[in-house]
């Protein structure tokens, strides 16, 4: 898949976003080491804490159905700047595929490509517990 395919897919996950209460829309698209292709959108709940943001979406979807490994994610928000995954999701993402690229989407079909390990440098992963 294109690059270009991946990051439409993130972006027209943002119309299923459930943001009632941020108003903050954002999809995702991971890719797996197969090929294969999970997107996501974040889910907001009244209560905050169980909210789910869209790259967790499509990295549990992607692990509910089999897949460990990932190549890319795409994040993208209807934003002027880029939007960078959150601490827990970058932490998600370090469990599986500490070496997969970041791919940031705005507004305007802009991209950044940001390796994880530079996002979340130090990561916690199961090297950490031998």
């Amino acid at each position: 898949m294109t690059t270009e395919d991946l990051c439409q897919k993130a972006v027209d996950m943002i119309e299923r976003a459930y943001a009632p209460y941020s108003r903050f829309r954002v999809g995702a698209a991971v890719e797996c080491d197969d090929g294969s292709v999970y997107t996501g959108c974040n889910i907001e709940n009244a209560a905050f804490t169980p909210t789910c943001c869209a790259e967790r979406t499509a990295i549990f979807k992607a692990v509910s159905e089999g897949h460990l490994r990932f190549r890319r994610i795409v994040v993208a928000a209807e934003t002027e700047e880029f939007t960078a995954p959150c601490g827990v999701c970058r932490q998600v993402m370090m469990e599986f595929s500490p070496d997969m690229d970041v791919i940031m989407v705005n507004r305007e079909g802009r991209t950044q490509t940001v390796p994880l390990r530079k996002l979340l440098p130090y990561g916690f992963n199961s090297e950490n517990l031998l």
